[in-house]
């Protein structure tokens, strides 16, 4: 799993894997390290990481973000799962720079647009293979295509970042 996180340091991605109690996880594409997590009660968690034990108790405010309390530090962060779509999501990049991420892995097989064109809302930008169906990737809004950054025949996770638009 692919989640993006946004704190006080800006946007950061982490991918998750493995099953309870031991999970693996990699920060922004650093080396992969492993956690053993624990729940001992609601909204609480027990994590032994190299060596260290650490207990986290976590809520989520009004806003959708998440507070966490680690040793008396108290961090607020938001939580964007790359593969969700919300309102929320879609009202943030009316302005500025938009992403158009990959939904699901799989592969690129056709590229439609290209850095520098301009496009409309609705218009095709890429179309990615997934278990034999090919998604049409569609700009939300019009704007001029920043960069396209997968090729055709190129490999795609979700969350990956396909393309960006101004």
């Amino acid at each position: 799993m692919k989640l993006n996180l946004h704190g006080p340091n800006g946007e950061q991605a982490i991918e998750i894997a493995g099953h309870a109690p031991v999970y693996r996880f990699r920060w922004s594409g650093a080396a992969e390290r492993t956690a053993n997590v624990e729940m001992p009660e609601p909204n609480v968690y027990s994590v032994l990481l190299d060596g260290r034990v650490y207990d986290a108790r976590v809520e989520e405010t009004a806003a959708g973000t998440l507070v966490i309390v680690i040793d008396g530090y108290r961090f607020e962060i938001g939580v964007r799962d790359p593969r969700r779509w919300s309102r929320k999501d879609a009202a943030r990049s009316a302005d500025g720079v938009q992403t158009v991420a990959a939904p699901m892995p799989g592969k690129v097989v056709r590229v439609l647009a290209a850095a520098g064109d301009r496009v409309e809302a609705g218009q095709g930008l890429l179309v990615v293979e997934a278990m034999k169906m090919q998604n049409e990737m569609k700009a939300s809004r019009a704007g001029r295509i920043l960069s396209v950054a997968v090729k055709e025949g190129a490999t795609v996770v979700a969350g990956e970042v396909l393309a960006t638009i101004e």
